[in-house]
């Protein structure tokens, strides 16, 4: 079968490889679409410490179970699935306490062991999700990315009325921008260096957009909230220098949500932190988040297909990498069908 295959660091090629099976416990899903992530981009650019080459990539899928293995009964052959990527071990401290994503023994699929850029992967049968009846397959392929937003929204714990402010207005930028008008916030700004980007945000409900390259982003912020600040920020650009920034733009009480995988330090004034009595939050990968989406995206409260920009076959992937790297601004979410 063919699969995308990273072998090192900017090593990368569409490749026949042998097609698994299930193990017990385990389903086999013939892949139909799967969708190219930022994380994806860092394991090609050899910049996530978690991987180990080679490995097929790809954590944003979808498609139909093709076979079972011994012991699984909740799924059939035929099912349309889309697969949480986290596996946690269920018995250290962070499972115990209800949070796998961030399991002791962490595995994710795509990252860990091999994902979904193949026309077949065996995934854990607890690891999928039977979808809808209306979500299509493609939609379905985006799950993942929307639990992200919901993960960060959960930990930064809103209340009624909450400003929320994005910094970037990529894929993960907008999902959260998506996420935060399902669940009822009303205000949001949104910062990038893009102006389509920003222009996107826009046609996806952002109230206020800011180019940081091109406006005095705390001025413009503080001015729209009467000097407060905001109570929301999350770090959708990942860029560890803003963090000085958050703080100053946080109002008291606020909550900062964090995303990204930098090994670079940030400055963190205390001062800032102490005197408004903030809450900086990490946020990795989803807590159990899938069932929330799919209920969000069956009542339509979320339009995932608005995201994308780009239809692909698996063979131009290495195109879709190129596109990505080098003319960023024309690409939002780019959507690859395997077996479709």
């Amino acid at each position: 079968m063919k699969a995308f295959q990273v072998n090192a660091p900017h090593d990368y090629r569409v490749a026949e490889v042998e097609e698994p099976t299930a193990g017990a416990g385990e389903v086999l899903v013939r892949v139909a679409f799967a969708g190219i992530c930022g994380s994806d981009m860092h394991i090609i650019h050899g910049d996530n410490a978690f991987v180990r080459f080679p490995r097929i990539t790809g954590h944003e899928f979808a498609g139909v179970i093709d076979a079972v293995g011994e012991g699984v009964t909740d799924v059939a052959v035929g099912d349309r699935v889309c697969v949480d990527p986290v596996i946690s071990c269920g018995t250290c401290y962070p499972c115990r306490i209800n949070r796998p994503n961030v399991c002791s023994a962490l595995e994710v699929i795509g990252v860990h062991r091999n994902g979904g850029f193949e026309e077949f992967v065996s995934v854990p049968v607890a690891n999928v999700h039977k979808l809808p009846e209306h979500i299509g397959l493609d939609a379905a392929a985006l799950v993942e990315p929307y639990t992200i937003a919901a993960n960060v929204l959960d930990r930064m714990q809103s209340h009624p009325g909450d400003r929320l402010l994005i910094l970037g207005a990529g894929v993960i930028g907008m999902t959260i921008l998506q996420m935060a008008r399902a669940l009822g916030i009303e205000e949001i700004i949104v910062t990038d260096v893009i102006n389509e980007r920003l222009t996107a945000a826009k046609e996806l409900g952002a109230t206020h957009v800011l180019n940081s390259r091109e406006q005095e982003v705390e001025k413009e912020v503080l001015a729209l909230t009467q000097g407060e600040g905001v109570p929301l920020i999350a770090d959708a650009a990942c860029v560890p220098a803003l963090l000085p920034q958050m703080l100053r733009l946080a109002s008291p009480a606020g909550r900062i949500g964090l995303l990204g995988f930098s090994v670079q330090p940030s400055e963190l004034v205390q001062l800032e932190v102490i005197k408004k009595e903030l809450t900086l939050v990490g946020s990795r990968l989803s807590n159990r988040k899938f069932p929330e989406v799919l209920k969000l995206m069956e009542s339509g409260r979320l339009d995932p297909l608005a995201l994308v920009s780009h239809r692909l076959p698996l063979s131009d992937m290495p195109n879709a990498i190129d596109m990505l790297d080098h003319r960023p601004e024309e690409a939002r979410k780019v959507l690859i069908s395997i077996g479709a």
